[in-house]
């Protein structure tokens, strides 16, 4: 066969040494197979600008699904994220492994390194070691309690005030020291009688006496120390009248019965109620040395009503834990109508409090006050979601300032009567 070959070619093969031309044309066409000559375009000479990097690569593990969240390219080992429109404009990608376990779990331990640190209170940073325990059976990192104890005991002493007067300022400080330490006192004695249950609740079982951090005999050791500085401040309060110490005795008999109430009954918020509102009664007649049943009572009632709706949000927390451990609340007693009955309870509360700021004489700013107290009242009652833990807790809190509105109103009102 004969072949013609370039001559560049032909200047580096020889045909001595046994290669046909047969086998060379082979060669040949196979090289001219794999060239491809460059085509010169406009393009190729003016390159265009490279096109902008990409976000790094994130997982958000609290996106949920939504019209804009679609993955796709799922054979390849990646998804595309699509953020909202308002990012869409912006030409924002979030793109995140779909087999990434590695990814997801470091996340999650940084999510829970973040919540431990937040966790961290000022008693973890400013009190020894040894005492930290005992400052967390008295609940002295969550001021949450000690307010909502107070408020009515401050509403009390205000509204007993002479007209256009402020409060005594040294009733407030010492009532102030009492709700701190009759609230640890009632929070130690409901560790110590409910630590079995405790250690079953996921909210509850890392609390002291239940974990086996305290002993139940050093619960009660620092009981009776709390008790005893209670005392100490009760006999500072309206030279020992008869009603104040009977008003003060009872208070102790409520605090040590109310933690077997939710073994007994449906409706321990009630109970609480009846407790944490014991200074609206102790308050008016440390300052009158008597009562007013016309207006101490309606105040009374306020509170109870005001109890029944923020811990039957707090007892939604628990609903799950307390239907497997036995214990009974109102959470679990209203089941789905809870919204309806707080609705109803958060109404009487209202009314008591108009009755006692009408039977007091207060002035004008008590009532646009109390009603801007009502639409608090109205926001948490419709806004709560009773399945999200963390939105329990944050209306249950937010009811420190329903207290402190109160409070300012009843203070104008005094001014002004």
């Amino acid at each position: 066969m004969d072949v013609s070959f370039p001559k560049t070619f032909k200047n580096f093969v020889t045909f001595t040494d046994g290669w046909s031309k047969t086998t060379m044309a082979a060669l040949w066409k196979i090289a001219r197979s794999h060239h491809k000559p460059r085509r010169v375009t406009v393009s190729s000479l003016f390159p265009p600008p490279p096109l902008p990097r990409p976000p790094p690569p994130r997982w958000n593990p609290n996106l949920s699904p939504s019209p804009f969240t679609a993955p796709f390219n799922s054979n390849h080992g990646f998804s595309v994220q699509l953020l909202p429109p308002c990012s869409l404009a912006l030409g924002q990608f979030a793109f995140y492994s779909s087999n990434g376990a590695a990814e997801r779990s470091d996340e999650g331990g940084v999510e829970e390194k973040r919540k431990k640190e937040l966790a961290v209170s000022w008693i973890d940073l400013y009190l020894p070691e040894g005492l930290r325990r005992y400052a967390r059976v008295a609940r002295l990192d969550k001021p949450i309690g000690t307010w909502l104890l107070a408020w009515p005991c401050m509403w009390s002493i205000t509204l007993a005030a002479a007209p256009g007067s402020l409060p005594d300022i040294k009733m407030l400080m010492l009532f102030g020291c009492g709700a701190m330490l009759l609230r640890g006192a009632g929070c130690t004695i409901n560790d110590i009688l409910d630590r079995d249950i405790d250690r079953k609740v996921e909210r509850t079982k890392q609390r002291p006496i239940a974990s086996g951090l305290l002993t139940p005999f050093q619960g009660l050791t620092f009981l009776g120390l709390q008790l005893f500085l209670g005392v100490g401040i009760l006999l500072q309060l309206n030279n020992y009248r008869w009603v104040f110490r009977i008003l003060g005795a009872s208070s102790l008999l409520l605090v040590f019965t109310y933690p077997l109430m939710k073994r007994l009954t449906f409706w321990p918020q009630a109970y609480l109620g009846l407790t944490f509102n014991w200074g609206a009664l102790l308050g008016w007649s440390a300052v009158r040395t008597s009562l007013d049943p016309a207006i101490v009572l309606p105040l009374y009632a306020s509170g109870v009503f005001w109890t029944l709706v923020y811990d039957t949000i707090y007892a939604h927390q628990d609903k799950e834990d307390d239907v497997l451990v036995g214990v009974k609340s109102t959470a679990l007693r209203f089941g789905d109508s809870t919204k309806e009955w707080l609705t109803g309870f958060g109404m009487a509360c209202i009314t008591c409090l108009g009755i006692c700021g009408y039977n007091a004489n207060l002035g004008w700013p008590y009532f646009p006050l109390l009603a801007g107290a009502s639409s608090h009242l109205w926001w948490q009652i419709y806004t709560v979601d009773l399945s999200d833990r963390a939105d329990l807790n944050r209306k249950f809190v937010s009811n420190t300032w329903f207290g402190a509105i109160i409070f300012g109103a009843t203070v104008l009102g005094r001014l002004t009567s």
